[in-house]
């Protein structure tokens, strides 16, 4: 039996987020190796999990190595990236392999090296040799570099945002694998990157002109000699040189025909790029509109305090108008670890007076006063079984407080940043998302599958902060230069 290594380092790491991310960040969400890697992924809608369903189904032997994640922040320490990948490495170097699947993000910066990404396939390649088939997932938010294609025999990438189909991509790439190291296929690649920057608000795929763009490339896998078919719209809050979207085409053999239908969806994407541009609804109009809905909650999505993001998920801006305009009541989520603690202090069914929020800079609003009465503590573990952004299964926030305030607002305090992509997040606690008019849900497109269900309406909010939807906001000194619609006078000369 073929004997194949699975290895996983996923980091979204933000530049503009000033907190770096540790390695205690990695444990906090996942940090396992040997047969934990199992247990923890292996009913997961990830693509880890995808993998170990597929691998034996496949004939082939699993050999788990170290997989590791953190929750999306600034860059990785030079110590925590090093000491996860050489662990990495030296189980690889311990095992005999015929294979290895590598589950990447493609947008993890680490102190002292921006593509770090690339760093890591291109470590492993060096140990294993240039024959060793190594497949490669990635997150749609990849900025892909050419090292790390040059560094893999093939990669495929996430198809849906929000990532619903994660277990299906480690499904392909175990069947890639598995067809590479039985020799009945070839696979090379080829990458296409223009030099354009796709709003976060357009990325959607199920929006035009997104959603178009993902049915070409539905048509490109459906030729025969093409292996797999990728479009990664990029992530515009790492600031390298790799920035933007890539089109990525995988064929048996044939290296023209991946050349040409990569420059085909790039070419198309070009054609788009006024509709890739995309901003949100001011504050004040946003909350207005949620008061004029009657059928049920609205959902606003703070999109300049993206959690998966890597921001600090602390943000007051909407709460605060939420407040001021006596709108609501209003369901917001903060991570506070300072409040936590005092309502532990204070104790359950206790009347608290805090300051919540606005903690971590200056950007997302300051700490708002509130008074109300602690309705419950809870350890913050919560499980999610369903397919959801992230492919989590497993998730903990920390000790958590939840405060309901005198005029009704709910507010849940967390000790970990936690994204909103699970409404367990907040059914773990006893709360009933529709008792409420407001749901805040501090992110962008990643959090629709969870809260689409219980809203009538969700408006992407345009708050500042160090994950807003325009770019323009931000001081770039490593991406690409020209880059549209930055600069937009640009010129893509493989258009022509």
């Amino acid at each position: 039996m073929k004997r194949v290594g699975l290895a996983s380092l996923m980091h979204e790491s933000n530049t503009f987020f000033p907190v770096p991310t540790t390695r205690e960040m990695f444990r906090e969400t996942c940090l396992v190796s040997g047969p934990e890697v199992i247990s923890h992924w292996g009913e997961a809608h990830h693509e880890i999990g995808g993998m170990l369903e597929m691998l034996p189904a496949l004939g082939l032997e699993t050999v788990p190595l170290v997989t590791g994640t953190a929750m999306p922040a600034g860059p990785v320490r030079e110590e925590a990236y090093e000491g996860i990948l050489e662990e990495i490495l030296d189980r690889i170097s311990s095992q005999s392999l015929d294979g290895l699947l590598l589950a990447l993000h493609g947008a993890m910066v680490a102190q002292h090296v921006r593509d770090a990404d690339g760093r890591t396939a291109a470590r492993i390649r060096r140990l294993v040799g240039p024959d060793l088939p190594i497949v490669m997932t990635l997150d749609l938010h990849a900025n892909v570099s050419p090292l790390m294609i040059e560094s893999v025999t093939a990669t495929t990438i996430y198809r849906t945002y929000p990532h619903l189909d994660q277990r299906e991509r480690g499904r392909e790439a175990a069947r890639i694998l598995a067809e590479t190291v039985a020799g009945r296929i070839r696979p090379v690649q080829s990458l296409v990157k223009p030099p354009l920057c796709i709003s976060i608000l357009a990325q959607g795929t199920r929006q035009e002109p997104m959603a178009g763009l993902y049915r070409r490339m539905e048509d490109v896998i459906d030729q025969d000699g093409v292996v797999s078919a990728s479009i990664a719209p990029g992530f515009a809050y790492a600031d390298v040189e790799e920035m933007g979207p890539a089109f990525l085409v995988v064929t048996d053999g044939d290296r023209d025909l991946a050349r040409k239908e990569a420059l085909g969806l790039a070419r198309r994407a070009w054609e788009l790029r006024d509709e890739l541009t995309l901003l949100g609804t001011p504050i004040g109009e946003a909350v207005e509109a949620a008061m004029d809905v009657d059928t049920g909650p609205v959902t606003l999505l703070d999109v300049g305090d993206n959690v998966g993001g890597g921001s600090p998920a602390d943000g007051t801006l909407i709460l605060q108008e939420v407040i001021r305009t006596g709108s609501g009541p209003a369901l917001v989520v903060l991570f506070d670890p300072a409040a936590v603690q005092a309502c532990v202090a204070s104790g359950v069914g206790t009347e608290v007076s805090l300051r919540v929020g606005g903690k971590s800079d200056d950007l997302h609003g300051p700490p708002i006063p509130i008074r109300g009465r602690v309705r419950c503590l809870h350890d913050g573990a919560f499980v999610e079984d369903e397919p959801r952004h992230g492919g989590a299964r497993f998730n903990n926030q920390g000790l958590t407080a939840l405060v309901e305030m005198d005029d009704g607002h709910a507010i849940v305090l967390t000790s970990l940043r936690m994204a909103p992509m699970s409404l367990e997040q907040v059914l773990s606690l006893g709360i009933k998302p529709k008792a409420y008019r407001i749901l805040v849900a501090k992110g962008a497109i990643a959090p629709v599958a969870a809260y689409e269900p219980v809203s009538s309406r969700m408006i992407y909010v345009d708050t500042p902060g160090i994950t807003s939807a325009n770019p323009a906001h931000f001081d770039y000194r490593h991406r690409p230069r020209p880059l549209y619609p930055f600069e937009p006078e640009t010129v893509w000369e493989a258009f022509r």
